[in-house]
């Protein structure tokens, strides 16, 4: 298998997108971005190889009528039940690090039992989270193990004796170690693992199964070039010449995804950006905002904070509003001081957060109309995007003063639009013969 990367490295996930050399989408791979952007474009990567593999064994599978779809489904989803597992037990062991550590000395007979207790019921429970159907909440080991923790956390500190502050503190800690490590795994030996976890539970995973997958585990990926945008670009490990503006790279993948765009609002986490481009994707103007957080995915994820939620929750739990709250301060410094205000006089979580995104919102339309207005087809991309109550005020906005003929397109999967516009560029190098390569990712890839 041959193909070009385009990765976006942005300050709160980092995305890679695989295309093949006719330009066709093969994979995707999404993660945090962590502290050290390096380690996040290669776990990016790491994730869209894996996905490049089973795409490729799906068509295997498919052509020896080997597999129908849901066993093909059901073996993806035991795949990533296997790299979460083998996560808890990294979180585990970092835990326990701390755990034997001086600074928790005074308290190592009481976290002791009570980790192993957290982090055994973590990995019982994992399996809930994968499998055929399965809708989960997120796909970040971050949200899922945090929450699985904090859970079983509550109920661990019933007993007075045991510090929910330290322990939770122990997790904050070690997920950090855990996220900043880009552990090599071998794609073969993974899903051999989760044929045999598979079988167990009677799936049918026979010997030409075994087979098939053996091979394609086996089979090269060769990486023709790749292209990088995004935030953190810069430290990106590529060649200048491979670094692309994330405008044009948000602009040229808005447009290949859905062809009629004229518009393309960018809302990620350090900056938002209202771009116009022609018929063929090409970027005619733009307005950024990018000198503070405000509008922007970091605000929410401030607010996430105060309210000790995941990022993912936020949406969901402003859409249960029964009215939308005036916010007075969309400055990520005051917010927080006005959310507990707000809370302190009565006022329900749900209606101060869908104030708070019909905010972010309004600063959003702002920067559009600086740009040029709104035109017919409308494209919303950023991480933003993932929120079901920012793009449902923002569509009613859109419809409000520019008309509800205005088609807009929003879609989960518009998070990858930057990088996808990367990897269109990397295929023009490779057809020009100015293809980048990168030796440490190639090695991966084989």
């Amino acid at each position: 298998m041959r193909v070009v990367v385009g990765v976006d490295l942005g300050s709160t996930t980092t995305k890679a997108v695989l295309l093949d050399e006719s330009g066709e989408i093969v994979a995707r791979g999404i993660t945090n971005s962590r502290s050290n952007y390096d380690v996040a474009c290669r776990v990016a990567l790491q994730e869209a190889l894996s996905t490049a593999r089973f795409h490729r064994l799906r068509d295997v599978l498919t052509e020896n009528d080997a597999a129908n779809e849901v066993l093909q489904s059901e073996l993806v989803e035991a795949y990533k039940l296997e790299i979460y597992r083998d996560q808890l037990e990294e979180l585990r062991e970092s835990i326990m690090q701390l755990v034997n550590s001086k600074a928790h000395r005074d308290f190592r007979a009481v976290l002791e039992p009570a980790v192993t207790r957290v982090m055994d019921a973590s990995v019982r429970e994992s399996s809930e989270l994968y499998g055929y159907g399965v809708k989960r909440r997120s796909d970040f080991f971050r949200d899922l193990a945090g929450e699985a923790f904090m859970t079983e956390a509550e109920m661990v500190c019933a007993n007075p004796d045991v510090p929910f502050d330290r322990l939770i503190g122990l997790f904050d800690r070690s997920i950090l170690d855990v996220e900043t490590q880009a552990a090599e795994r071998d794609f073969g030996a993974v899903l051999e693992r989760a044929m045999t976890r598979l079988a167990q539970t009677g799936a049918e995973v026979g010997g030409e199964i075994r087979a098939l997958a053996a091979q394609v585990a086996s089979e090269p990926i060769e990486t023709l070039s790749f292209v990088g945008t995004g935030y953190g670009r810069q430290t990106l490990p590529f060649a200048k010449e491979a670094i692309r503006s994330e405008i044009l790279c948000h602009g040229r993948g808005a447009h290949r995804s859905f062809n009629g765009t004229r518009t393309v609002l960018d809302i990620g986490g350090q900056d938002t950006k209202a771009i116009q481009v022609d018929a063929h994707g090409v970027v005619t103007s733009f307005q950024m905002n990018d000198r503070c957080a405000a509008g922007c995915g970091r605000y929410l994820g401030y607010i996430a904070d105060e309210l000790n939620l995941g990022l993912h929750e936020l949406g969901p739990l402003a859409l249960k509003a029964r009215k939308m709250v005036k916010v007075n301060s969309t400055c990520t410094v005051f917010a927080g001081a006005e959310l507990r205000e707000r809370l302190a006089l009565g006022q329900r979580r749900e209606d101060i957060l869908a104030g708070l995104h019909r905010a972010i919102m309004l600063r959003a339309m702002s920067l559009l109309a600086r740009s040029g207005g709104v035109f017919n087809e409308f494209t919303f991309t950023g991480g933003v995007c993932k929120n079901p109550m920012a793009t449902q005020i923002l569509e009613g906005l859109i419809a409000e003063h520019y008309g509800a003929e205005i088609k807009m397109n929003a879609h989960p999967d518009s998070i990858y639009m930057g990088a996808l516009g990367a990897a269109l560029f990397a295929v023009e190098d490779v057809r020009a013969g100015h293809a980048h390569r990168l030796a440490t990712h190639d090695r991966a890839a084989a």
